[in-house]
C-alpha cells in the first residue's frame, strides 16, 4: 500500500472524471480536468529539474491553480511549501531561504515582492506566474506564465512510483516568532489529517482505495473551505475531500455576504471554518436575512474552538445542523472533537472535547497525567518527523513515554474523570500574574459574551509587582462603546478576580492571521505604542 497523497487523489480522479472537483468564484474543474492540468504542471516542473525532495513554494490566494500546484508537486515527489500571502519582503526572504525553495508558483500581483527577494535566494531558479488580472512585470526575473507552461507540457500520467515515505511539509506559526516547517511522511499525515484513520473510532482505513470507494458508493458532498489554502485547515479539508470524490468550494477572500451567496448557489453541504474569527461575522451576516442555507448539514470548526456565545448563536440558528469543534495542530493532526449541542453545560476552566485515539496529557514529570492534573496535550501513533533544520525544537516537540512516541506542540490541557479533555490554552501565551496562570482563551471567551463586544485578543503585559498583568484589546460591535467598569464587572461575574484584565484598549479592528488566529505580535506592539490610551 503506497498511501501517498498523489496516489490517493489519482484513485478518485480515475473513478469520478466527470464529477466537479474544485470551484472558486466562477471557475471550476472536474476531477478529470484537475488530473490533466496537474499532470501538465508536474511534467513542466520535472523538466526544470524538480523531483523527489525538491521544495516548491506556492505563494498565492485561494484558486484552482493553488490546488493544481499542490497535486502536481506530489505527483513528481516534490514538497510544496505554503507561503503566507501577507508576508512582506523581509519575511519572504527568510521563508524562501529557510525552506530552501528551488521553484515557485505565485500570483502575478506579488511580482514586485518576488523581484526584490529573488536576488537573495540563489537556489530559486524556476518561477511560474498565475494570471490574476493584474499587470505586474514578471519577465524581468525570468518568470514564465503558468498557462503557457501547462499548454506546452504533457497531460499523461507517466510518473515514477511514489512512496508513503515521501515528505509533506507545512510551515506554521509566525504569530510569536518566525515560522517553522513541520515535516511529515505522507502516510503519517494522511492517517492524522486526511481520513486515513476514522477520527472517532481510531480504526485505520482498510486500504488506500477505501476513501474513493466510499465516494463511489454514497456520492459526493459539496464542501466549502473558508480558510486560505496556505493554512493546514483548508489544505486538509480540501485534500481529504478530493480523496473521497467530494466537490471542494473555495473562496478567494473572506466575505461573509459572498460566502452565503456561494452556499446557496453551490448547494453546499459542509462548511469548514476556523473558530470565532470566521464563525462570528458569518453567523451575524446570516442573521440579517436573505440567504438560503437549507443545503447545509454540517458546520465544522478546527484549529480554533467556538466561544460559548458563538456556539449558542449557531445552535439557535441551525438547530438541525450538526456542528463540531475539532482540536489539533500542524504538529499533531486530529486530537479530539466536540459535538456542539444545546444541552452542553458550561465547564470550569475551558472548553471540553472528546479525546481522539492516542491523545493524552503529559504531566510536568514526563508521565501520562492522571485525571485532574494539568499538563501538555500530546498525540501518539502517527507523529511528524520534526521541524525542518531545527533539531533543538524537534527535541522539544517529540518525547517518548513508556515506549510510546508523542508529539507535544505546547497546548495545556487536563484529562477529566470521564475521559474528556479540558483545553486550557497555548503554553507560550499563558500569562503568569502574581504566580497565577491565566490562559488568554478563557478571558477572551468571557469578554466575547458581553453584548457590546465583537472580538478580543488577550495578552500578558510586563508588571513590576506581578511579573505580568492581563491586557485586553477589544473590538466593540458597530455603534457600541463599552466602558471599562462594565467590561470588568462582566468578566468578574464569570472568572476569578485575578483573571480580570487590568488594562483594556478599544480598537477599531482586531488584527488576525489569514487563518483567523490571534496575531500576538500585533497585539503586544499595539499595547506598547498606545500605552496611554487604555480606557
Amino acid at each position: 500500500m503506497v498511501a501517498n497523497i498523489a496516489d490517493l487523489f489519482e484513485h478518485a480522479a480515475d473513478l469520478f472524471p466527470q464529477r466537479l472537483a474544485v470551484a472558486c468564484d466562477d471557475t471550476e474543474a472536474t476531477f478529470g480536468q484537475l488530473e490533466e492540468r496537474a499532470n501538465r504542471l508536474a511534467h513542466h516542473l520535472a523538466g526544470r529539474g524538480v523531483g523527489p525532495g525538491t521544495h516548491v513554494g506556492v505563494y498565492a490566494r485561494n484558486s484552482i491553480s493553488f490546488v493544481e500546484s499542490l497535486i502536481a508537486a506530489y505527483k513528481c515527489r516534490a514538497v510544496p511549501i505554503n507561503v503566507n500571502y501577507r508576508y512582506v519582503e523581509n519575511e519572504l526572504r527568510y521563508l524562501f531561504r529557510d525552506a530552501d525553495i528551488a521553484a515557485l508558483v505565485h500570483d502575478r500581483r506579488f511580482a514586485d515582492r518576488v523581484a526584490n527577494v529573488l536576488p537573495d535566494v540563489p537556489g530559486l531558479d524556476t518561477v511560474l506566474v498565475v494570471d490574476d488580472g493584474s499587470d505586474a512585470d514578471y519577465e524581468r526575473y525570468g518568470g514564465v506564465a503558468y498557462e503557457d507552461a501547462l499548454a506546452a507540457a504533457s497531460p499523461d500520467r507517466d510518473f515514477a512510483p511514489r512512496s508513503p515515505d515521501d515528505i509533506y511539509m507545512l510551515y506554521t506559526g509566525g504569530t510569536t516568532g518566525y515560522p517553522k516547517g513541520v515535516i511529515w511522511r505522507h502516510e503519517d499525515v494522511w492517517r492524522v489529517l486526511g481520513g486515513g484513520i476514522d477520527f472517532l473510532t481510531g480504526l485505520p482505513m482498510e486500504d488506500e482505495w477505501a476513501q474513493s470507494k466510499r465516494g463511489q458508493e454514497i456520492g459526493g458532498l459539496v464542501r466549502l473551505c473558508l480558510a486560505p489554502l496556505m493554512h493546514g485547515n483548508a489544505q486538509w479539508a480540501a485534500l481529504a475531500s478530493l480523496f473521497t470524490g467530494d466537490s471542494v468550494v473555495l473562496m478567494p477572500k473572506f466575505d461573509p455576504d459572498e460566502i452565503w451567496r456561494t452556499v446557496e448557489r453551490r448547494k453546499v453541504n459542509v462548511v469548514v471554518l476556523i473558530g470565532d474569527a470566521m464563525a462570528r461575522p458569518l453567523i451575524e451576516t446570516y442573521l440579517k436575512g436573505g440567504y438560503d442555507a437549507s443545503s447545509v448539514g454540517f458546520i465544522s470548526s478546527s484549529a480554533a474552538l467556538f466561544s460559548p456565545t458563538v456556539k449558542s448563536q449557531y445552535l439557535q440558528t441551525f438547530p438541525n445542523v450538526m456542528i463540531t469543534d475539532a482540536i489539533g495542530s500542524s504538529e499533531t493532526g486530529f486530537m479530539g472533537i466536540g459535538l456542539v449541542s444545546a444541552d452542553d453545560e458550561p465547564t470550569e476552566g475551558g472548553p471540553r472535547v472528546m479525546a481522539g485515539p492516542q491523545t493524552t496529557v503529559i504531566d510536568e514529570y514526563g508521565r501520562v497525567a492522571a485525571p485532574g492534573v494539568v499538563g501538555r496535550l500530546a498525540r501518539g501513533g502517527h507523529v511528524p518527523l520534526g521541524y525542518y533544520k531545527d533539531p533543538a525544537k524537534t527535541a522539544e516537540l517529540l518525547t517518548e513515554v513508556d515506549g510510546v512516541r508523542y508529539s507535544m506542540p505546547g497546548d495545556f490541557a487536563r484529562i477529566e474523570e470521564d475521559g474528556t479533555i479540558t483545553l486550557l490554552g497555548r503554553g507560550n501565551t499563558c500569562i503568569n500574574t502574581g504566580g497565577e496562570k491565566v490562559f488568554p482563551e478563557e478571558v477572551e471567551g468571557a469578554l466575547k459574551s458581553h453584548p457590546d463586544v465583537f472580538d478580543v485578543i488577550v495578552v500578558g503585559l510586563p508588571d513590576e509587582l506581578l511579573g505580568q498583568q492581563i491586557g485586553a484589546l477589544v473590538q466593540p460591535r458597530e455603534g457600541s462603546a463599552p466602558d471599562r467598569a462594565g467590561l470588568e464587572a462582566h468578566v468578574r461575574e464569570q472568572l476569578a478576580g485575578y483573571k480580570v484584565p487590568r488594562t483594556i484598549w478599544l480598537v477599531e479592528q482586531i488584527t488576525r492571521t489569514p487563518s483567523g488566529k490571534a496575531d500576538f505580535r500585533w497585539a503586544k506592539q499595539y499595547a506598547q505604542e498606545h500605552a496611554g490610551e487604555a480606557i
